[in-house]
């Protein structure tokens, strides 16, 4: 077990360059999680790596630290209200606004091995109204090795059997060695690219919908703010915001208001917010992520 000076430390790095607010006694999870990361860099215990996280700037090793510590659960169509939200509703709706440029920008903000930015790919694909419309899917996360995973869109039996319908599986998934991968087309819908919300990604948007569920529960309430506070200027005027069911906004910044009668996860910019987000359909060159034709 590592010691109480060694345990701090951690969390001023995790803090610092992930937003990971590690809470108090969680000794045996930094053990667990970090021991396999000595180990790769020759190193004896966690204590040897805490010892050249003091000494040493790499910042390789720091995104490695950060990384691992990093919990990367996600499933299919989580929570599933969201995804039915977005096919019955809020997609129809921008359909609506967009209807003379026919473009729809979304983000999958923290991405982790792509089944939330693939399911949000495949409610797309069930949208027939969506055929000769662009639909563009930014997937980010911290973690370069969670980003290329999701880049293959492999997944095993047990990663596929949590959410996802068996008619998706056979409709969109080809058998392979390893387990199950996307098909061809929606998987170059989507464009996963490494991303730090502690960073400035001004540069992704803007977008009309942002999933940004279950990251900032692991973020300090400082955190939460300033993620919160930056992502309204990333997202339209008209837009959305879904975060995870234990998340809200309320109370942590005036951006965001819940939309009455709607899940208490989905968020709109209040109004003095706006006017400082351009539309997502407004850009005049192409951004990150490829377009989707609905089937």
């Amino acid at each position: 077990m590592i010691t109480k000076a060694d345990y701090e430390t951690l969390r001023k790095i995790l803090l610092e360059n992930s937003g990971h607010a590690l809470g108090v006694d969680k000794e045996y999870l930094v053990d667990r999680r970090l021991g396999p990361v000595a180990t790769s860099l020759g190193l004896e215990n966690v204590a040897q790596l805490v010892n050249l996280l003091r000494i040493s700037a790499d910042r390789r090793i720091i995104k490695l630290v950060c990384a691992a510590m990093t919990t990367n659960e996600s499933l299919f169509f989580r929570d599933h209200r969201p995804f039915q939200l977005l096919r019955n509703q809020l997609l129809p709706e921008l359909m609506e606004r967009r209807r003379d440029t026919r473009r729809i920008r979304i983000w999958s903000a923290a991405a982790s091995t792509g089944q939330e930015a693939y399911s949000i790919a495949i409610t797309v694909a069930e949208m027939p109204r969506l055929a000769d419309w662009t639909v563009e899917i930014v997937g980010t996360d911290y973690s370069p090795e969670v980003v290329e995973r999701a880049k293959q869109g492999i997944f095993n039996h047990f990663e596929v059997q949590r959410g996802l319908p068996v008619t998706h599986l056979v409709k969109y998934f080809r058998q392979v060695d390893e387990g199950f991968q996307i098909n061809d087309r929606l998987r170059q819908s989507v464009t996963f690219r490494e991303g730090n919300l502690l960073e400035d990604f001004q540069h992704l948007g803007p977008f009309d919908l942002v999933f940004c569920r279950n990251v900032l529960i692991y973020f300090g309430p400082d955190g939460r703010r300033d993620v919160l506070n930056r992502l309204s200027r990333v997202l339209t005027d008209d837009g959305y915001l879904f975060l995870g069911s234990s998340e809200t906004a309320l109370g942590l910044t005036e951006r965001f208001s819940s939309i009455p009668g709607m899940a208490t996860t989905l968020f709109q910019k209040t109004a003095a917010a706006h006017a400082r987000t351009p539309r997502a359909d407004a850009a005049k060159e192409p951004r990150a992520g490829l377009s989707i034709r609905a089937s």
